[in-house]
């Protein structure tokens, strides 16, 4: 985060706002300027990425499913917008840590252990180690000590939109982003790519609310995509995997999406529009007051 915070410091903080007086690296106003810094990424990369991918990806015959709400879009896009500001205060704790030098990340490829296969390596470690501790920390917010007080607000929206992709429970949010900020504590990182899978995370989480369900067919299996985030959200107890199916296949929540199996949200509305379900609730009713007779 040092790498952003030097260029606004030097490109606006310094000549337009901050006394000359008050140096750089002046631990108070570092903390100040992430605050601003942090909530004005997360406002863009949401609403920019969001907006992108709800005019030009989603699916907006999904939004006359019975189970979206009515006003559905502006709800989510007004929660996430109110819950972001808190989510920044427990963040700006960490990158202050990584500012002040506390973190492993490095600079230059040669300070990495083992170069740019080393820089490699930090990619999919860090996708690894994030995708493993997001899935126990979401199945932990799942536990009904925790869920109404957390994690509940979010599966408020059973047909989601990429704008529900932050609006969280702040402490939810924060909770699911902790592994992303713990690594390069904990690993080598080198910081632009740290920046880059930063971004990355973010649209990645916008893209597994974004209604495409569709995944080559040899990444079925393995891709946690929307269509896998859709039955989540729907059926509450699968699949609550970041980007791969991995560790719901250890801790046996996998579910195969039911939109592969023509039995999705849009294969619903098909059936409603051809009028299937009205004779097949028409023919259960009718065999129900046979039953009775």
């Amino acid at each position: 985060m040092d790498l952003v915070l030097n260029y606004v410091d030097y490109n606006f903080f310094t000549p337009y706002v901050y006394p000359a007086t008050w140096p750089e690296d002046e631990p108070f106003r570092q903390i100040i300027s992430l605050l601003i810094v942090t909530n004005v990424g997360a406002l863009v990369l949401y609403l920019l990425f969001g907006t992108l991918s709800y005019y030009l990806v989603f699916d907006h015959t999904l939004e006359q499913h019975p189970q979206f709400l009515e006003n559905q879009v502006q709800l989510e896009i007004k929660y996430a917008v109110q819950s972001l500001p808190w989510m920044s205060i427990p963040t700006v704790a960490l990158f202050f840590a990584e500012v002040r030098g506390y973190s492993r990340l490095y600079d230059n490829i040669e300070d990495s252990p083992y170069g740019w296969f080393g820089v490699i390596l930090s990619m999919l470690s860090f996708l690894f180690f994030t995708d493993m501790c997001i899935y126990w920390i979401h199945r932990f917010l799942h536990h009904k000590l925790v869920y109404k007080r957390l994690h509940k607000p979010h599966h408020r929206w059973k047909v989601a939109t990429p704008f529900a992709s932050h609006a969280f429970h702040p402490l939810d949010g924060f909770l699911q982003s902790i592994p992303y900020h713990i690594y390069p504590f904990l690993f080598p990182l080198h910081k632009v790519t740290y920046l880059g899978l930063y971004v990355a995370v973010n649209v990645w989480t916008i893209s597994i609310h974004d209604g495409d369900y569709r995944v080559p067919n040899f990444l079925k299996h393995i891709i946690n995509g929307s269509a896998h985030h859709t039955d989540h959200h729907l059926y509450f107890d699968y699949n609550y995997g970041q980007y791969f199916t991995f560790w719901d296949k250890i801790g046996g929540s996998y579910k195969n999406p039911s939109s592969f199996e023509g039995k999705g949200p849009r294969d619903y509305l098909k059936m409603l529009k051809s009028g299937e379900l009205a004779n097949i609730k028409n023919s259960h009713m009718n065999g129900d007051s046979l039953k009775d007779k």
